[in-house]
């Protein structure tokens, strides 16, 4: 196998005709040079689309009122289904695999009409009435003061924690918002934190920059909204698919409401690990095309190995003859044909890893430089699908000459020699 002389005689062959070795060559390093790229280019997608997602937590669902569809137990159609605070205790109750249930209000909105004041400046924002722990559900970067703690719920503390897009409208450059005051429709609230809206939010950065949150407790006494809720936010525990309690969660509500157990219309709901799991199952696909399509086109080299390892078979009959009749083993002559495929099979498929891999960081390298862009970040060939690649590599170089090994060996001595 490492014999000086087989080496010599590899090259010699491959330099005989090097513009036929070189296309033949450049059919393996493009198959994997496309198989890399396509899944670099798959990952970085995936990682873009993923980040769209925030940081919420991807094992949880949204669920809010809407209107009846269908008349029950003397209630008409069409009436307007309002969660109360009361739920949550119920839902916690009867499902213990749910982490949180985190019952949430909200006044106005960013896009709307000017709901907050500070001295002669005005803004249009979104105030969320929360609990604490909507934190762990959608964590977000403190930069000062805290977040709403259990204090803030009991007392019904007038203290909100604004995101940057609030700070940059209401207060100067260098102003220290922390223990100033804003005012929501005119109520007074005290800034107790600050926070930076999560790059990773998508197109939801804006609209979690302009946030402004607010004790849940505190939301609904100075807004006058009694015991209710606007909708929550649910997760589960980790293990426990949020999509599978999904129905039984609808089905307590539904209780609870006094809602047909048949409208389907009357509780809205978006289940995050659902739409998560259908990404993630497109992007399994974009995969396997990108195996395919590269599988494709390595095939192709292949084929063109097994063709050019046959001409240089036939041009080497004589050879082949002599060399058997001076005693060589049908194995030695099919151990040259096989190593030479082998050879030339590694080194441009090894070439094509490596121009994939410079590609690859050469659009990190541009990321980087650009700053993040909108479905794409960190695209990337996890090393294990390297390691696949030259095994593929190693298997199909040895298949590829065993075709043209074969050939070599079927024709007698004899025969050989005789061949012009």
């Amino acid at each position: 196998m490492f014999k000086k002389d087989r080496w010599i005689e590899i090259i010699e062959v491959f330099n005989a005709n090097p513009f036929r070795t070189f296309l033949t060559a450049f059919g393996v390093f493009w198959g994997i040079f496309i198989l890399v790229v396509l899944l670099a280019l798959t990952t970085g997608l995936r990682n873009g689309v993923s980040k769209d997602f925030g940081d919420f937590a991807t094992n949880s669902m949204f669920m809010w009122g809407q209107g009846t569809s269908k008349p029950y137990k003397g209630l008409p159609k069409g009436r307007r289904v309002q969660f109360k605070l009361e739920d949550a205790a119920v839902l916690k109750d009867k499902l213990p695999q749910l982490k949180f249930v985190s019952p949430k209000g909200q006044l106005g909105g960013y896009n709307g009409a000017n709901n907050v004041t500070r001295n002669e400046k005005t803004g249009a924002f979104t105030v969320s009435g929360d609990y604490p722990e909507y934190i762990e559900q959608q964590p977000m970067d403190i930069t000062a003061g805290r977040f709403i703690n259990y204090s803030d719920i009991n007392e019904k503390r007038k203290g909100v924690v604004i995101g940057d897009g609030v700070v940059s409208s209401l207060f100067d450059v260098g102003e220290d918002p922390i223990g100033d005051y804003i005012k929501i429709n005119g109520v007074n609230f005290m800034v107790i934190g600050t926070f930076l809206s999560p790059s990773s939010s998508g197109g939801n950065a804006e609209e979690e920059a302009n946030t402004i949150y607010v004790p849940f407790t505190t939301f609904n006494q100075v807004f006058n909204r009694g015991d209710n809720v606007g909708w929550f936010a649910i997760t589960a525990h980790d293990g426990t698919s949020i999509t599978e309690l999904k129905p039984r969660i609808l089905e307590i509500m539904r209780e609870q409401r006094t809602i047909d157990p048949t409208d389907e219309r009357a509780i809205g709901n978006f289940d995050r690990s659902e739409a998560f799991g259908r990404v993630t199952g497109l992007f399994d696909i974009l995969k396997f095309v990108g195996f395919f399509v590269g599988g494709l086109i390595l095939a192709s080299g292949m084929v063109g190995i097994i063709n050019i390892l046959l001409i240089s078979v036939k041009e080497r009959t004589n050879e082949i003859g002599v060399r058997r009749a001076l005693g060589a083993s049908p194995w030695n002559i099919r151990g040259q044909i096989i190593q030479e495929s082998l050879t030339l099979t590694i080194i441009s498929g090894m070439t094509g890893i490596a121009a994939g891999a410079g590609v690859i960081w050469l659009m990190n390298y541009a990321l980087s430089q650009s700053g993040p862009v909108d479905n794409f970040a960190n695209p990337s060939v996890n090393i294990f699908v390297v390691v696949i690649a030259l095994i593929i590599l190693i298997i199909s170089g040895i298949s590829a000459g065993l075709i043209p090994a074969v050939r070599a060996t079927q024709m007698k001595p004899v025969d050989a020699l005789k061949t012009e």
